[in-house]
């Protein structure tokens, strides 16, 4: 394991909740929880409460207002929305600080599962689908070791703000996730024929797209010339312990969305573009490894964006190669990659469907 991940350990015997949508992916979570998880759980002495959701945000309220002492983790059996509604749900609670050390699991149970694949990565196993990576998945809850993972915040335009643990989409890639949501049924299929549907009427999208990357650290930007200088590198310094007990992280690489970014900022120069897509973990998908770099926890943004002008051909040979992670390999001008520490994507017009973690979201400005 990389030096500085350390593990915890979860106890035996232990409790754990599993937070389960049986409309998920083809609407077999259930089944594949009794036939093929539990029997796995009940061998390594871990002992589980069921809670099917019935409705959109039931997981949600359930882990925000629920006291969660009683479990030694959370494990969510689904696609990666129903873990996106538990980790907002965990961060809207006044504990939250606490609730955030709650091991969480996730086991694939939907047609998304990118976070799955990506821990199955990670762990070293071998690219599988399926039941496979069920078992694969399950077996890592099995042995019990947890690390951190790393989240990104994004705040809207309108004042939303969200905790994502996946990526942030605009455009080709979203148009796929959210056009496609009426194949569920032919799980992760679905994505395959949404993306040829979306290359045959391929769109391009305007905005402009700004970011901080990897290598700049606040310290390396210019010192401040006059005395407001300081609020334009990243926040306004508050003197330590002066947050209100239970107030949320503060955005520190971040200035409010109305002013300019800093100028240690790279501002892309190209503002028309067919997707912009900040990913966090290894995958997209099952089949899709579009950060073979990427580490659950390496405190990284890995930004892709491909620029207007590419041919249909060249992009479906991009998601071809994206299948085993070779995409960066075809040189392809563009297609660009950049790890980045903090972004902002302003649409020239509300066009396209914005995505966080595969949900969709109103198109506007948004940083992370």
């Amino acid at each position: 394991s990389p030096p500085g991940d350390s593990y915890g350990v979860l106890p035996r015997p232990c409790h754990a909740l599993v937070l389960l949508n049986p409309q998920s992916g083809s609407g077999r979570a259930l089944d594949d929880f009794q036939a093929v998880v539990q029997p796995m759980l009940a061998e390594a002495d871990i002992a589980t409460t069921v809670f099917v959701t019935e409705r959109p945000h039931h997981a949600h309220e359930k882990v925000r207002d629920e006291d969660l002492s009683q479990w030694d983790t959370l494990v969510v059996m689904s696609g990666d929305g129903l873990l996106f509604e538990v980790v907002n749900g965990l961060m809207e609670r006044p504990d939250w600080k606490e609730a955030m050390k709650k091991p969480l699991c996730i086991l694939p149970g939907g047609s998304g599962n990118a976070l799955a694949a990506s821990i199955n990565y990670y762990a070293g196993y071998d690219h599988v689908a399926k039941k496979k990576l069920l078992t694969n998945c399950t077996f890592i809850l099995c042995k019990g070791l947890y690390t951190q993972m790393d989240l990104v915040s994004l705040s809207t335009a309108s004042g939303k703000r969200f905790f994502s643990f996946l990526g942030f989409g605009w455009g080709f890639i979203s148009d796929v996730d959210i056009d496609s949501e009426k194949y569920r049924w032919l799980g992760s299929a679905r994505f395959t024929l949404g993306t040829l549907q979306c290359l045959a009427k391929l769109r391009v999208y305007q905005g402009r797209l700004s970011y901080l990357p990897m290598a700049t650290e606040q310290s390396s930007s210019p010192a401040p010339r006059d005395p407001h200088a300081s609020i334009t590198n990243g926040h306004i310094p508050q003197p330590a312990g002066t947050e209100a007990p239970g107030s949320l992280p503060p955005d520190a690489l971040l200035v409010p969305l109305g002013q300019p970014v800093p100028a240690h900022w790279t501002v892309v120069p190209e503002e028309e573009f067919v997707l912009v897509y900040a990913i966090y973990q290894s995958h997209l998908g099952t089949n899709l490894l579009m950060a073979p770099a990427a580490r659950l926890h390496d405190g990284c943004i890995h930004l892709f964006y491909v620029k207007a002008g590419i041919s249909r051909v060249t992009l479906l040979k991009l998601f071809l190669a994206m299948s085993r992670g070779t995409h960066l390999d075809l040189n392809c001008p563009h297609l660009c990659y950049v790890p980045v520490r903090a972004f902002r994507l302003e649409p020239r017009v509300a066009a396209g469907i914005m995505t966080v973690d595969g949900e969709a979201l109103a198109c506007e400005p948004v940083q992370g």
